[in-house]
């Protein structure tokens, strides 16, 4: 059973994005989507549901086509399944990764845990297994636009928020990270979860309490290691081992924490 990743694009590193100010003559702002699949059915199927929500969508049926897409057209969030004719999904989404930070969900096979780790290890934010409901594709859409900064909603509740932290700065209404004033490449999610740790410095903050603020979603068993690998991912940016951390602290059993 063939799997799909869901990808958006967004920089944190203080430049503008153009696609941030394409706008709906309502205000809202219009998201442009790319869609890969070689099974076509998937692929005309997802195309209806995200246009009858006035997304524009560029769909393909191969990687060199998309990859040639993705060089010249600002996009908002890509759809990519990962067993692809020419380029592996997974190899494809490495390609993205040298020039963009793409907050990612996996959609797997029930038993695709393999594929799971796989795309977490490479940087996705989260997954949902096939057979998928394409409402709730949508959903997921419209959760990491939202997650992006593209609706503004957080960013709007957010005026002249930093945080420091022995050299860590966090600038919440940019979504900027500086280390030791070396700028810092974030996902969104591993943004929120830095924040979250942040904000509750000195406190210990479980993996549940992770999981159900950053992905909003019921905690399940499995739920620790999508935590667990971006906590990785974060370490890795921060140049922070985890035997001998400076800012994110492993307390086990219980959850992270990052001292005052």
């Amino acid at each position: 059973m063939p799997v799909l990743a869901l990808c958006y694009d967004r920089q944190y590193t203080g430049q503008n994005r153009p696609w941030l100010a394409r706008m709906e003559g309502d205000g809202k702002t219009m998201a442009t989507i790319l869609v890969v699949d070689d099974e076509q059915s998937i692929t005309d199927l997802v195309e209806l549901y995200l246009k009858n929500e006035n997304y524009t969508v560029h769909k393909f049926y191969n990687g060199n086509d998309a990859l040639e897409c993705i060089r010249t057209t600002p996009l908002d969030l890509a759809i990519l399944d990962i067993m692809l004719p020419d380029i592996n999904g997974l190899t494809l989404c490495r390609k993205i990764r040298e020039s963009h930070t793409f907050p990612i969900i996996m959609l797997t096979a029930k038993d695709g845990e393999t594929d799971q780790i796989t795309g977490l290890t490479l940087g996705a934010d989260d997954y949902i297994t096939k057979p998928f409901r394409p409402l709730e594709l949508v959903a997921r859409v419209k959760a990491q636009l939202r997650r992006a900064g593209s609706y503004n909603v957080f960013l709007q509740k957010k005026e002249d928020s930093v945080i420091v932290i022995r050299g860590l700065t966090l600038n919440i209404q940019s979504h900027q990270c500086f280390l030791n004033e070396r700028p810092l490449s974030l996902t969104p999610t591993e943004f929120e979860i830095l924040r979250i740790l942040c904000e509750n410095k000195g406190r210990v903050v479980s993996s549940e309490e992770l999981f159900l603020q950053v992905w909003k979603e019921k905690y399940y068993e499995n739920s620790c290691n999508t935590v667990m690998v971006h906590i990785r991912h974060l370490r890795a940016k921060m140049k922070d081992p985890a035997d001998r951390p400076k800012y994110i602290k492993t307390v086990w059993g219980v959850g992270y924490k990052i001292d005052e």
